[in-house]
């Protein structure tokens, strides 16, 4: 995806201060969500009528952890591996 760290380090940089790519960002992520969401309800183990919600939270901490890790991994000038810091606020999460 990326050529190099500092590269990808730009993009994101680029990405999170500029607001009319960051709006475009979040809006090709929700579509993306949304194409997600058939494929999670069929894999989770939930309550019918329930489905949807259950789905649709799984998927939207997913991606709020990963908009997490990339702004601290902006924040801290690329320091840190971007999966370490997303397992880090998946742990959050989590509890």
């Amino acid at each position: 995806m990326h050529d190099s760290r500092e590269e990808a380090l730009e993009r994101f940089r680029l990405l999170h201060n500029t607001a009319s790519l960051r709006a475009g960002w979040l809006e090709k992520r929700l579509r993306f969500q949304e194409n997600l969401l058939p494929l999670i309800e069929t894999r989770m183990d939930a309550v019918a009528g329930s489905q949807g919600v259950k789905a649709r939270a799984v998927i939207a901490t997913a991606f709020a952890c990963l908009d997490a890790a990339s702004m601290t991994g902006v924040a801290n000038d690329g320091t840190g591996e971007i999966m370490d810091l997303y397992d880090e606020c998946l742990a959050a999460v989590r509890g």
